[in-house]
């Protein structure tokens, strides 16, 4: 694991309706995703996390990628002064198309 303040992981209770709208073996590998990259520099750039160049509308201002051909999308927010990430969505994304407790939003 990676040195450094650990942050805190808060959800959205949102987010347990977009898992629903996820397969379930998928569950454990985005929960393991998160922990792995968002608990130590939540902010620091990597392939697959990234800043959003504009703001979604849930107010998400961070990008995680995972999963198998990084088809899933976890939207985060962090607080520094906090130590802490919440995670405010969880995502699928089929090609040009995200969709986010079963609906489709915007690109």
């Amino acid at each position: 694991m990676s040195n450094g303040t650990r942050f805190d992981l808060r959800f959205a209770p949102e987010v347990i309706g977009h898992l629903d709208a996820v397969e379930r073996k998928y569950h454990r590998l985005i929960q393991q995703a998160i922990e792995e990259q968002l608990s130590y520099a939540p902010e620091q750039e990597t392939t697959n996390r990234k800043p959003l160049e504009r703001p979604v509308a849930f107010g998400a201002t961070w990008e995680l990628r995972c999963g198998p051909g990084n088809r899933f999308r976890v939207f985060y927010e962090v607080s520094v002064s906090e130590q802490a990430v919440s995670v405010l969505a969880i995502g699928i994304k089929e090609r040009d198309r995200l969709y986010i407790g079963g609906e489709e939003f915007e690109l």
